[in-house]
């Protein structure tokens, strides 16, 4: 008995090692594990394979389609027209921006004046002028339009409510844009030096300690100006004076070019107004412009990234 009991041992001995080693050259597969016959399956946290290019263009199509038509959905809702256009890419490098023919004076090293920025692009620049309108509609309105716009404040008439221009740069903080447009809005060409200075420079301050920027660009009250306010706008650390080549009303538009048309780069001038002071409200006006630009062909970009 005893001898038959330890041949059957030596039996079941076998047996296992037998098995073990099979399982070992079969890499210990089971049932749905990879093995020498199927692809590996992913580890644990691995990455899916990258997707094609063709995945990523329909992707990419799929997702301008998709805000083309939030874009016209909000369009019609403010009763445009037309859907706005969307910009192009800004350039990587700003291009150097000269003084419009018939714009210099005699000094030298001043910043530009000019009314059109240089570019090839259908893009066109939206700028609004000195803050006596406040009207929530129209931040409300930019803001579901994505439409940027530069504003150009004097402190005159947005002192009694500075929170409402921060609510407006607050609601496309990489949309809106702060500039100065003097303290009281004077003639500046009838002022001395000095009190051009304190004008330019006193808003300067003013936009900085209300806004936390001091603006680069600054646009003189009715685009009057002399040498002494290039010279002063400099000293308070303007960089460039953009004017308009066109003006929008919530009825017309008015053009400072011959052919009474919009081109590449032209800077397009309207006001903070209301219905008391012209033939409509913001949004009217807004709707005017827009229309205008778009059926034109034109996208509306944001200054900034230009100048």
């Amino acid at each position: 008995m005893a001898k038959g009991h330890s041949r059957r041992l030596l039996g079941a001995a076998l047996l296992v090692a037998a098995l073990t080693s099979t399982a070992a050259c079969s890499g210990g597969s089971e049932p749905g594990s990879s093995g020498s016959s199927g692809a590996p399956a992913p580890a644990a946290g691995q990455q899916a394979p990258a997707k094609t290019a063709a995945q990523l263009a329909r992707e990419k199509k799929a997702a301008l389609a998709k805000r083309r038509a939030a874009r016209a959905a909000v369009a019609k809702k403010w009763g445009l027209r037309l859907t706005p256009l969307d910009a192009p890419a800004p350039p990587r490098t700003k291009r150097r921006i000269t003084t419009r023919k018939g714009f210099e004076t005699d000094g030298a090293g001043l910043p530009p004046v000019f009314t059109t920025v240089p570019t090839k692009e259908k893009i066109v620049f939206l700028t609004i002028d000195d803050g006596a309108e406040k009207d929530p509609a129209l931040i409300r309105m930019m803001s579901e339009l994505q439409i940027p716009y530069s504003a150009f404040l004097s402190d005159y008439v947005v002192s009694d409510d500075y929170p409402y221009f921060a609510r407006m740069r607050t609601s496309q903080p990489r949309g809106v844009a702060l500039h100065n447009h003097t303290l009281n809005h004077k003639y500046l060409p009838g002022l001395s030096y000095a009190r051009q200075k304190r004008e330019i420079c006193g808003m300067q301050d003013v936009i900085e300690k209300k806004y936390g920027e001091r603006p680069e660009l600054f646009r003189p009250p009715y685009g009057n100006y002399n040498e002494d306010t290039l010279r002063a706008a400099k000293s308070c650390g303007v960089k460039a004076v953009p004017l308009w080549a066109a003006e929008a009303f919530p009825d017309h538009m008015e053009w400072r070019e011959w052919d009474r048309d919009l081109h590449p780069g032209d800077i397009v001038l309207t006001h903070f107004r209301g219905e008391e002071d012209w033939k409509g409200s913001m949004p009217d006006m807004i709707r005017r412009v827009m229309n205008v630009i778009t059926s034109k062909g034109y996208a509306v970009a944001k200054l900034e990234d230009y100048v």
